[in-house]
């Protein structure tokens, strides 16, 4: 393998600022299954709302493929007037207590996932980060008029409890993030992800209440100050936005309301018919499969 170190460059300054701190380290990726743009926005939101620098940045033509995900271009009467910059990068923010962390965003890498992850790994040890964490959404039978369920997972089972369901042996596509978390097991570090449940007719627009969900999930697991408010505003104008789209729809209250009884009884019960392997899988592929290629990846 070729030095990872030689995928990036770095702010030696910032470097520097961050050493001993032991921040957590975020890792939010497009390119994979994203239901409810939770892992995307949740980026985004962060970057929004929290002051930020960028501290490491990779390399990215090593690790992009062109021509399966190409840059969006602009022609304007006689010239190319716009290009989509891709960019991967490590920023380094500031929670609302002064508190620092790290944030990785972009692109997933299309090739060297061995080697990239190894780079990423490399600067977390070499930064004494205290642990790796990323979040997701995918589309499952839940209504969007009740809190959103969670799942946890980590490479510490111990940090792990009150999960809504239970769920065997699953075989799924992977992703540079599963990876990333699966690496960082074996090298003893401690990775986090937090997995949001997405109302399944939901699951190709944002949705901002599963995004709060998985951030305070994570604001409470690395002991972080995030500013989530204006969050909750969001969260009002896109419930009242569902209710306006759906109101002519004769048949939608009567598909909600069951979903609605089926995740009372969830509450009630703590245990629920969890689908099959094979199930989730196919429901996996199936929504990777009819996503629109990602247009622009910039923060």
């Amino acid at each position: 393998m070729l030095d990872p170190r030689l995928l990036y460059t770095f702010n030696p300054e910032l470097w520097a600022s961050v050493r001993g701190t032991s921040p957590a380290l975020i890792h939010l990726l497009d390119g994979y299954i994203d239901a409810g743009s939770v892992s995307h926005s949740a980026g985004r939101y962060l970057l929004e709302v929290c002051e930020h620098e960028v501290l490491v940045e990779f390399d990215h033509d090593q690790l992009h493929d062109y021509r399966s995900r190409r840059p969006q271009m602009v022609f304007d009467t006689n010239q190319w007037v716009s290009m989509t910059d891709y960019s991967l990068v490590i920023h380094r923010l500031l929670d609302a207590s002064g508190k620092p962390f790290l944030l990785f965003t972009g692109p997933e890498p299309d090739t060297q996932w061995n080697r990239a992850s190894a780079a990423v790994l490399g600067i977390a040890e070499r930064l004494e980060v205290s642990r790796l964490m990323t979040v997701a959404g995918v589309p499952m039978a839940v209504p969007h008029t009740r809190p959103t369920l969670v799942t946890a997972h980590a490479t510490d089972p111990e940090t792990v409890s009150g999960n809504p369901m239970w769920i065997d042996r699953v075989q799924l596509p992977g992703s540079f993030s599963h990876v990333l978390e699966y690496r960082a097991g074996q090298a003893g570090m401690l990775a986090q992800g937090f997995v949001a449940h997405v109302p399944h007719y939901l699951a190709q627009t944002a949705f901002p209440q599963a995004t709060e969900a998985v951030l305070r999930r994570m604001a409470a697991a690395a002991d972080l100050d995030l500013p989530l408010d204006e969050l909750g505003e969001r969260i009002a104008a896109n419930l009242a936005g569902i209710d306006s789209e759906t109101a002519e729809d004769a048949d939608f209250p009567a598909v909600v309301q069951a979903l609605e009884e089926q995740y009372d009884r969830l509450s009630d019960s703590g245990a629920a018919s969890v689908p099959s392997a094979e199930e989730i899988g196919a429901a996996v592929e199936q929504f990777l499969a009819e996503q629109d290629p990602p247009t622009d990846f910039r923060r």
